[in-house]
């Protein structure tokens, strides 16, 4: 993408539709198309059945069904049946609206139909996969979905589409490796990007790491990541400065920087978040009290500096204050991380002695054959349970740690020169604060959540907002680059647009009897309504406005409304079952 941004549109044809046709004074002319999808529905729903039931619902002028109605050939019909029997309303009962509803109201639009003269059933996941086994009341159940809406698409209206400019620049909160790499992606592309780090240098946790398990220097790559990013035109730095306040929509949010300077604002359109976790704290097992009890990253910085190469014997303890009912979840990194150090120990002295004492080793994909090689280089793995965890001791100016081997059914009893804690990874302390400043969740870890593990592993659910590295969850160094990388390059997916088309079905408000009562404020999880303290009635931006249709719920008099969800519109389903 980044050898290829210079070209970018370059190649672009920008669709072309007819012009929209005028169904105001027409009668409702509904067309039903029933799919089989193959066998997943036609398995089971009997699909001629339903076609015949639905040519006999009011408004309903053709009616037929397709094996599968989103292949090429069954949508091409689809349109010249819209311009045959002149329908002005289309339902589609096939397979589930998330995937499919986009391409049939472009047929639509091909057709000169407004895309929200639409209807989609899903009689896939909610008749056929669920009543496998029965049918007939599977068959039943489509008709009444098929009738619900006939009933709701006839009573539906054109609705026009809105769009937003668009701020051709980003601002990347934490400069980590992630964030450096995210910002460095986004300037390559040709993208004005603002990186604030809250300390004075840049590289966050990488700054602490000196090797990786395949070999490669963590250092020089980072010295490299920051000379490109500080010296990039596109970019501007701010070290030692965090993000005071937060507001906008998508394609235009605005900022506001506490530097070492003063405060500044910044316009952008689109957000990474990149803010990074940190190493887990623990007084268990003599931390803290005594000088040969280290952490994995202390170890780690012991071996840099050559102040840990005449220790005869090492006990390494692994999910310490991790996957307990305070710290339920496992931070994935910390096997990788002690077998790291195990054989660089095993490398800088093949005599040394090293006991890894675990609960279950988690070393994932390619990474397990450094599991192989640290037990062919003798290095000692004894497993052991929750109920059973080992138990460390002072014993003189040494330590001594007691173990039960699950194999040998016996304790054993280790006196180990140092004693290296594999504690775990941590949520930043700046997330709560920084989830509230850009309304974005938190799941119940404390990392940031993405809208979707799927569809959507970088996204927040608000368009414009990303995230990556470790402020998501745990992960190795080369994770967190590609997913730096994913993050980049969907906020250019935004970035890139000439414009932003709003969400067509949104919100509105009847100012006449809107008696600004602010219930409507409280329920919507979009920020996208605000109290006019002048007139006290409520009003809608539309950039930031879903269509979720909670403030419509939450109205005590009916002053808030949804395009194509009127409330005649749903009576009218409700009215039909």
């Amino acid at each position: 993408s980044r050898l290829l941004s210079a070209a970018r549109h370059s190649e672009t044809r920008v669709k072309e539709y007819p012009p929209e046709r005028d169904v105001h004074r027409e009668p409702p002319r509904v067309g039903v198309f029933v799919c089989n999808c193959g066998i997943n529905i036609g398995s089971v729903v009997r699909v001629p059945e339903v076609v015949e039931y639905a040519r006999t619902l009011p408004g309903v002028v053709y009616a037929r069904e397709f094996l599968f109605t989103c292949a090429q050939d069954s949508v091409e019909e689809i349109k010249k049946c819209i311009g045959e029997h002149r329908l002005n309303r289309v339902v589609v009962a096939s397979c589930t609206p998330r995937t499919h509803a986009p391409l049939f109201q472009s047929v639509l639009k091909e057709a000169g139909l407004n895309p929200h003269l639409y209807e989609h059933v899903n009689i896939r996941e909610h008749s056929s996969w669920v009543h496998r086994d029965q049918p007939a009341a599977a068959t039943a159940k489509a008709k009444d979905l098929v009738r619900m809406a006939v009933a709701r698409v006839r009573l539906l209206t054109p609705i026009g589409q809105t769009y937003t400019g668009i701020n051709r620049s980003a601002l990347v909160v934490g400069g980590g490796v992630a964030g450096l790499t995210a910002a460095l992606s986004l300037a390559e592309q040709g993208y004005r990007t603002h990186l604030v780090e809250k300390e004075e240098a840049l590289g966050g946790n990488a700054r602490h790491l000196y090797y990786t398990l395949g070999g490669s220097d963590p250092q020089r790559y980072l010295r490299e990541l920051t000379e490109k990013v500080t010296g990039h035109p596109l970019i501007r730095v701010y070290t030692g400065s965090t993000v005071v306040e937060a507001g906008g929509y998508p394609g235009n949010y605005h900022s506001r920087i506490k530097t070492p300077a003063g405060e500044m604002a910044v316009e952008h359109g689109a957000v990474v978040i990149a803010t990074g976790a940190r190493e887990a704290r623990t007084e268990e097992y003599l931390y803290g009290k005594h000088p040969a009890v280290v952490t994995q990253r202390e170890l780690e910085e012991r071996l840099h500096r050559g102040e840990a190469r005449d220790v005869g014997t090492v006990v390494m303890i692994q999910c310490v204050g991790s996957r307990t009912d305070q710290r339920p979840y496992c931070s994935r990194i910390c096997c990788s991380q002690a077998i790291k150090n195990a054989l660089k120990l095993k490398e800088l002295d093949p005599r040394v002695r090293i006991f890894i004492l675990y609960r279950d080793i988690r070393v994932y994909g390619l990474n397990e054959q450094y599991y192989t090689a640290a037990r062919q280089k003798g290095i000692i793995f004894i497993r052991y349970g929750v109920e059973q965890k080992p138990v460390v001791e002072a014993a003189g100016d040494g330590l001594a740690v007691r173990v039960t081997d699950p194999v040998l059914g016996a304790e054993l009893a280790i006196e180990p020169d140092l004693l290296v804690l594999s504690t775990g990874v941590v949520p930043g302390e700046d997330n709560a604060r920084l989830s509230q400043l850009f309304k974005v969740p938190l799941n119940g870890d404390g990392f940031f959540l993405e809208a979707h593990m799927k569809l959507r592993p970088v996204d927040f659910a608000a368009e414009g907002m990303y995230l990556c590295g470790l402020a998501h969850s745990p992960g190795l160094l080369g994770e967190c680059i590609t997913q730096a990388n994913a993050a980049a390059m969907r906020a250019v997916t935004l970035l890139a647009r000439d414009r932003l088309a709003n969400v067509a079905e949104t919100a509105t408000v009847d100012e006449e009897i809107c008696a600004g009562c602010g219930m409507c404020l409280k329920v919507c999880d979009y920020q996208a309504r605000s109290l006019d303290p002048v007139r006290r009635v409520v009003e809608v931006n539309a950039a930031l406005c879903q269509g979720c249709g909670a403030c419509v719920a939450a109205c005590p008099n009916g002053a808030s409304r949804q395009k194509g969800y009127e409330k005649a519109q749903l009576l009218a389903m409700l009215e039909a079952i």
